[in-house]
């Protein structure tokens, strides 16, 4: 599908699948999407550029979007590849990933990426989806744009390798990702602060956000001292599933609402602390956004 598109506004690429759970039940995910969703519950107007299957699941996918009221100029489908599928195994609380191979998600064609008239105002992506074709389309999308770019590390073994997340490093902006992956891909020695330094030195970054789980996260910037946040204590956790794209959510709507960094990392950490509250990595009523939009006004004005 080719689309056209005239608002400046995000674009957010990459994977959109359905997460398998133990039970039998399956819940539409992907980092990218999960982004795009809570961006667009947020009342922003991200394009998500993605490839479904022809099958009932990818129709499950656009239907989805449709009732949400997302655009779906960018959502490709792929004949040949089925939509994406993901299956979650827990042990002690935490999520283990079996990632199916070369999905539709994996093929985004270059080609029939959506026409936009006004460049997007950024580019998200991923890193899970660049172990196949969608690589060229991001490239192509990439040098159509000269935009910055919010680079989201996602490591999945074995979908990865050093040299290919570092090379996307060099024309990122902003980097998200958690201490596994920091130490995985440090190019220095040291503390987990340094290593993010040391990134921001060598790839050119404005921002590395790092995120640690239970102790919260903590963005280093190339000027400035760090600032850390943590949850409160109290935070209920029903699964961790979509808890770093609920973060990388806010971190985005930040930067589309030009909050200050410490206060864009403290309601990352709030609307997290609510998605693991949950089962599955989206919210489709619009008063879990509302809520925290309202609660966040109030806080400013007070």
């Amino acid at each position: 599908m080719v689309g056209s598109v005239n608002l400046k506004r995000p674009l957010v690429f990459g994977e959109v699948l359905f997460d398998c759970f133990p039970d039998g039940s399956a819940v539409l995910g992907g980092a990218p999407f999960n982004v795009a969703w809570h961006l667009h519950g947020f009342g922003e107007s991200p394009l998500f550029v993605s490839c479904i299957g022809d099958d009932q699941t990818g129709a499950k996918v656009r239907a989805e979007m449709d009732a949400w009221g997302m655009d779906t100029a960018g959502l490709q489908v792929d004949q040949e590849h089925p939509t994406g599928q993901v299956r979650i195994t827990f042990e002690d609380g935490e999520p283990s990933y079996d990632i199916v191979p070369d999905q539709a998600y994996d093929n985004i064609l270059a080609a029939v990426l959506p026409d936009m008239q006004t460049p997007p105002s950024f580019v998200y992506h991923g890193s899970l989806a660049m172990r196949g074709a969608s690589a060229e389309a991001l490239d192509t999308l990439l040098a159509r744009h000269a935009v910055p770019v919010f680079l989201d590390v996602n490591l999945r073994s074995p979908w990865w390798d050093v040299e290919r997340v570092r090379a996307m490093m060099t024309r990122a902006t902003w980097l998200k990702l958690n201490a596994d992956e920091l130490d995985k891909l440090a190019v220095a020695s040291g503390d987990p602060l340094g290593q993010a330094r040391a990134l921001i030195d060598q790839y050119g970054l404005e921002r590395v956000v790092l995120t640690r789980g239970k102790e919260g996260a903590v963005a280093i910037e190339a000027d400035g001292e760090p600032i850390t946040v943590k949850p409160e204590a109290a935070t209920r956790v029903v699964d961790t599933v979509g808890a770093g794209d609920a973060f990388a959510s806010v971190l985005m709507l930040g930067l589309l609402r030009d909050w200050p960094l410490a206060v864009t990392l403290r309601r990352a950490q709030q609307f997290a602390s609510s998605v693991v509250g949950l089962r599955g990595a989206t919210v489709s009523d619009p008063a879990f956004y509302r809520h925290h939009l309202e609660n966040w006004n109030r806080a400013h004005a007070s």
